[in-house]
């Protein structure tokens, strides 16, 4: 018995004792566990209303006829109803869908290469690179809506600045650059390049001013020129910057607006996605569900060019 006793007792003073020490040893005391809550709580409330709540909003009311009157719970449900009128007998939709690819295809293949070339260039220069850079960036600083405006003035056909240098103001020769639906689109897409190049310059610039340079000597050394060192090694190794910039051109595409609804509330010719929504939520006809359905289709067709690169880029990283 008093063996027992005097065997148990370091037992229960070694459990005591690691009691003591695992709540000693505490990482996060009850301050830090509310300050990390907030932390996190905050944006996360945040992100679910002002994002992911009217996103699945926007789903739900796509299947109703809401006008936009009342209550959206009282609103009647008509099914796919939407989306077949949207895909078989909306005129705008095919046209505006189409501009919308354009309008990707122009900044990933036009402003987004032009905007890499200046980075590149200015990487080399040596004096005045600060001058250069804030005369490409002072556009993005600008909001598409004000650009818009500048370059409307610019366009005018008969006190616009380029009429007046091409000498296109008289009436049997003027050059009608927003009016005409088969130049506007192009008009539009030059104003918006305007901002766009600036943005991918200063982002790219950025990850150049990073770059190893003992990665272009050991380069030189094997015999490559510029361009094959920017293509073969220098272009890799920006992939994640790469990444950033596929994603925001994306985005910065298909979600156009400002300048197409400044220019002509996106009509005659300059109908994207984006004014279509507009046009038909925030008008007399109070086409809620049917812009609803607008939007949900260009949320899908935003997340399957991201989702598709990101998931090659993580394929190719795994390999």
């Amino acid at each position: 018995m008093t063996g027992a006793s005097v065997g148990s007792a370091p037992q229960t003073g070694a459990r005591a004792a690691t009691g003591r020490v695992r709540r000693h040893y505490s990482l996060l005391t009850g301050t830090d566990k509310l300050v990390l809550a907030l932390m996190v709580g905050i944006p996360l409330v945040f992100d679910l209303a002002l994002i992911w709540g009217p996103t699945v909003g926007s789903f739900l009311i796509s299947f109703t006829n809401w006008n936009g009157i009342g209550s959206p719970f009282d609103a009647k449900v008509i099914g796919t109803k939407n989306y077949e009128s949207l895909f078989t007998a909306y005129p705008f939709f095919w046209p505006a869908l189409s501009h919308n690819i354009i309008w990707l295809a122009w900044l990933m293949f036009v402003a987004t290469p032009l905007g890499i070339l200046f980075a590149v260039l200015l990487d080399r220069v040596a004096r005045g690179s600060r001058i250069y850079q804030t005369i490409f960036y002072l556009p993005v600083v600008l909001s598409l809506a004000v650009i818009g405006i500048i370059w409307s003035l610019q366009y005018a056909p008969e006190q616009g600045l380029i009429n007046n240098i091409l000498g296109r103001t008289a009436n049997d020769n003027l050059i009608d650059w927003l009016g005409n639906p088969t130049l506007n689109i192009w008009a539009a897409l030059v104003a918006a390049s305007w901002r766009h190049v600036g943005y991918i310059m200063v982002i790219y610039l950025a990850g150049l001013k990073a770059f190893d340079p003992t990665l272009r000597e050991a380069a030189k050394v094997d015999g490559a020129n510029e361009r094959q060192t920017f293509f073969r090694v220098v272009f890799p190794v920006m992939m994640p910057i790469n990444v950033v910039i596929v994603v925001i051109t994306t985005i910065e595409a298909l979600r156009a607006f400002d300048i197409a609804y400044i220019i002509n509330h996106g009509k005659n010719g300059l109908e994207l996605l984006s004014t279509l929504i507009t046009n038909n939520g925030i008008s007399e006809s109070n086409r809620l569900g049917f812009a609803s359905s607008i939007a949900v289709v260009l949320l899908v067709i935003s997340l399957v060019p991201i989702v598709a690169f990101l998931s090659r880029m993580m394929r190719e990283e795994r390999r």
